[in-house]
């Protein structure tokens, strides 16, 4: 049995981490609320955005945008990777990369070419051990991303689709679902179903100025920037809940390993004595 005093040492180290971690569930919560607050008010827009889209997609108009346009043959896909920064967040990274490397290697397996964009340190680290063909990434976002940051590595991956270099756009990222659960999602950007977007049963058009050119080639820019930036709000939300839990779960195992060594440096110290007794015993004994 070890003795009293590394045991003291123990209990004072995991002491000390407790503290840590106590500290990290408290500022975890506290940018929680921030993330989610950040995440509602991108809502409106982003819902009011999507809805024109889905009746874009369904217009009569002259003009039809690229990522309106589905390609006969899908060759090349592209993905977006969106990870977090900083770890301690249980397995919100590990889970995101799991799903997106699970869906390359079905693209593999299907002849498919696949470029990535990661925003993100966690899926830039890992997609570059992986060797995969990285074509953009961006990280050090920060707790309050600006989407004027996110738009070079976006416009990388619009560029590639408009010019043909991939066929298909998707987006994987962590949904927040509340503060006890997150899922990764794997979804498709570009080309843009109706379907999916919820466009109207009737046909739908819009009195353009100046051009439909201009005013649809300009939405979908936007739509598809705003659509990107919300599953960077919807990632981050779910990054600090998920650092909150594991925070808490690290500093309830703490209090469960602090009392298991204290019942250890009680017994040790009560063998001690019950040793220190005896002796005191045998030697008045031998005396006598």
């Amino acid at each position: 049995m070890a003795g009293s005093k590394e045991i003291r040492t123990k209990i004072k180290s995991v002491e000390n981490t407790r503290k840590i971690t106590k500290a990290m569930e408290m500022v975890a919560a506290s940018k929680m609320r921030k993330a989610q607050e950040r995440m509602s008010s991108a809502r409106p827009y982003a819902e009011k955005i999507r809805q024109i889209a889905a009746h874009l997609s369904h217009a009569q108009s002259e003009y039809r945008h690229p990522f309106l346009v589905s390609r006969d043959q899908v060759k090349s896909i592209g993905l977006i990777v969106v990870t977090s920064d900083k770890g301690l967040c249980g397995g919100l990274n590990t889970n995101v990369l799991r799903a997106s490397i699970t869906q390359m290697k079905t693209w593999e397996k299907e002849g498919k070419k696949i470029q990535v964009s990661t925003i993100g340190n966690k899926g830039l680290g890992f997609m570059t051990r992986m060797g995969a063909n990285l074509k953009s990434n961006i990280a050090g976002l920060g707790d309050q991303p600006e989407l004027d940051s996110l738009l070079g590595s976006i416009k990388v991956m619009l560029d590639a689709y408009v010019a043909g270099e991939i066929d298909q756009l998707f987006i994987c990222y962590t949904k927040f679902i509340n503060t006890m659960k997150q899922e990764p999602i794997m979804d498709q950007v570009l080309p843009l179903k109706g379907e999916k977007l919820g466009s109207p049963d009737s046909s739908w058009d819009y009195l353009y100025e100046p051009d439909s050119k201009t005013v649809i080639d300009e939405l979908l820019s936007r739509y598809i920037e705003s659509y990107i930036y919300h599953a960077v709000t919807e990632n981050m939300a779910s990054e600090q809940s998920a650092r909150m839990v594991a925070m808490k779960s690290a500093s309830d195992n703490a209090n469960t390993v602090i009392d298991d060594l204290k019942l250890v440096y009680n017994k040790a110290r009560q063998a001690a004595i019950t040793k220190e007794i005896s002796e005191i015993v045998g030697g008045a004994a031998a005396v006598s």
